[in-house]
């Protein structure tokens, strides 16, 4: 199941792909295993990065597969029908690093994207602080000049991958370039790295969130992701972008449930009769059903317009919104259809529910996500936003 029920034909080449992935590597079973046993699942970062299912969407010049952002959507939403957000997600990471691919050097590009791409090195990337949350404009972490570099000071919360990225994109001010973020590419292994795990997330286990500190951590100046002061634009276009393949992602999963639950309404008899003929299962299922489909167009429609080039900021942020709240409610009639069966790990219902409640906070609240479209209906005279530093330019 793609966005719709009826999958766009340019997505007709990938799609095999993926699904001989899913089947072949068991995906579905390794994403309940580690949900259960947190760990980055390695072997399966290194498979799909040998089968070309990391960075889909990444540039053929620095090794990625080139595709359009529609049809690494619908990889994506396939994806995380048959096997969850676990390995949607993992195929997504080049994607979530596109700064380094972007801005940073072909040295860079060589030692550290490449090997990003071929499942053999993992790229963190480091935002949000204890202290600032959405806010980006109220980042605290600092990056001195020091002779032949930088000396970056600061801690990062909520970091995925906290213990498990070799290096990590991160972002901090630059005393006396202006009120700008610059963005620098940090070795985890360097002097001065601190990192620890959090406490247990409710859902998406296996990122093992934690925080970063960073203390006097001395990195060269070619480490540098663009110029001082400037990584904020190229950060919200990547953002645009990742809410709408998160978008899919989600959508995915609640179409999975969806679909368990409308097969075994039609066959659970309660009554003498199919739960189907009862009113109250039918009814909600039918509204979900009108709700994917709705939700899925309007994400294929911003997906068209991001592959003409569009600036679709607004649209991206409702669309990571509606997806997340379309699957949810789609999780939970599963959940409660499937009775004491779908409260239990029994079946993959509950961790859907759990990693997908996720959306309404990673890149973006739900709350931000309106700020952002809102900006969108209100103009000054000139056509400006009238708020262009407004918290919804945040990462997460």
């Amino acid at each position: 199941m793609t966005l719709r029920a009826d999958p766009p034909v340019r997505a007709a080449e990938i799609l095999p792909e993926v699904e001989r992935a899913a089947a072949e590597l068991h995906l579905a079973k390794r994403s309940a295993e580690i949900d259960r046993s947190p760990e980055f699942p390695r072997p399966e970062f290194r498979e799909l990065g040998r089968r070309g299912l990391l960075g889909l969407s990444t540039r053929r010049e620095v090794g990625g597969r080139g595709l359009p952002v529609s049809e690494t959507a619908s990889a994506l939403c396939r994806l995380a029908y048959l096997s969850g957000t676990t390995f949607a997600k993992l195929s997504l990471q080049p994607e979530f690093s596109s700064l380094l691919a972007e801005l940073g050097s072909p040295a860079l590009v060589d030692a550290q994207f490449r090997p990003l791409l071929r499942g053999e090195r993992l790229v963190g990337n480091h935002v949000t602080e204890p202290g600032a949350g959405a806010d980006a404009g109220a980042l605290s972490a600092r990056a001195e000049r020091v002779p032949g570099g930088y000396r970056i000071t600061g801690t990062k919360s909520e970091a995925a991958f906290a213990v498990d990225a070799e290096v990590a994109i991160v972002y901090a001010s630059v005393p006396g370039s202006g009120p700008g973020l610059s963005a620098f590419l940090v070795p985890q292994d360097l002097p001065g790295v601190e990192r620890s795990i959090a406490a247990e997330d409710l859902g998406e286990r296996w990122m093992r969130r934690g925080r970063v500190l960073y203390d006097g951590v001395e990195v060269p100046a070619d480490h540098r992701l663009g110029p001082e002061g400037r990584a904020f634009g190229p950060l919200k276009k990547e953002l645009s972008r990742e809410r709408l393949f998160l978008a899919a992602i989600y959508l995915g999963v609640g179409r999975a449930s969806f679909d368990d639950a409308v097969a075994h309404a039609g066959t659970r008899m309660a009554f003498g009769r199919a739960l189907s003929a009862h009113e109250g299962v039918s009814f909600p299922l039918v509204e979900d059903w009108a709700r994917l489909d709705a939700a899925g167009l309007y994400v294929e429609r911003a997906l068209d317009r991001a592959d003409r080039g569009e600036d679709v900021a607004a649209e991206s942020a409702l669309a990571k919104w509606m997806a997340t709240e379309t699957a949810l409610s789609a999780i939970d009639h599963a959940v409660q259809f499937f009775g004491g069966r779908g409260y239990s790990s029994e079946l993959a219902h509950e961790q859907r529910w759990r990693d997908v409640r996720s959306g309404g906070i990673a890149h973006g609240p739900s709350e931000i996500m309106h700020l952002v479209a809102a900006r969108a209906l209100w103009k000054d005279e000139t056509g400006r936003e009238g708020r262009r530093r407004a918290a919804g330019d945040s990462a997460t």
